[in-house]
């Protein structure tokens, strides 16, 4: 079973050192560039439920004394959905880890591209998935972790595309769901289609890792790339 869904504060809390967090871009917000029908009165509902501003949170912290940005898609918020702001927080977070060569985590947790935005969202998958490859090219390192669900634009573009692949366990991964491809083909999936077990054992994710061994795993993979040296540590 998936584990439940928990907050991007929630997440990063969990992963960085006590007291070294340190949140980036936080006041780029949604704005309404296609005057959609009731957006701007839904933004405004999911900020006031969440207290988030926007469905991604990004920062620069320290994991087991090792400097790090993390992003973390938060599906609390409009189903973690990728707009115009959440895919300039991507692009700016990337090109911050690169500046400062820095390992990049993202955690993605996300229901695609936002479709009040229109063509301005679907844009965000080449904009993130192009700031990635420069990142990768100059030799940064980025971990993508995938959560529940991990779907859509968001799996298309820069959650695939991780130097390392973990995913938590269970965790429905594809860019449709399994509903809409069995109504597409006239098949019966197999069990545990899309789920990240059946990722795993087609090569697509790396290794399953429960929550609670999250921190130690990242901070080992951290270790193996030689970020626990004077360049990479913290204070």
């Amino acid at each position: 079973m998936a584990l439940d869904p928990i907050s991007a504060a929630a997440r990063l809390e969990m992963i960085f050192d006590a007291g070294t967090m340190r949140e980036m871009n936080a006041g780029l917000v949604a704005g309404d560039p296609i005057a959609f029908p009731g957006y701007a009165e839904k933004i405004a509902a999911q900020r006031e439920k969440t207290g988030m501003s926007e469905a991604l949170l990004s920062a620069e912290g320290c994991i087991e004394g090792m400097k790090a940005v993390v992003c973390v898609l938060d599906s609390g918020f409009f189903m973690g959905s990728m707009g115009t702001a959440v895919g300039e927080k991507v692009t700016l977070a990337v090109e911050y880890a690169q500046e400062k060569r820095l390992p990049l985590i993202i955690f993605s947790a996300s229901g695609g591209a936002r479709m009040q935005e229109g063509i301005l969202s679907l844009m965000q998958m080449a904009k993130t998935s192009a700031a990635v490859e420069r990142f990768q090219q100059a030799g940064g390192l980025f971990i993508s972790v995938l959560t529940h669900p991990t779907t859509g634009g968001v799996a298309a573009s820069f959650a695939a595309l991780g130097d390392i692949m973990l995913a938590e366990p269970d965790a429905l991964i594809g860019f449709a769901g399994p509903r809409v491809i069995e109504q597409t083909i006239g098949q019966k999936l197999p069990d545990g289609f899309q789920r990240s077990e059946f990722q795993m054992a087609h090569g697509f994710v790396d290794q399953i890792v429960a929550r609670e061994d999250m921190k130690r795993v990242l901070a080992q993979l951290l270790r193996l790339h030689g970020y626990h040296q004077n360049g990479g540590l913290c204070g």
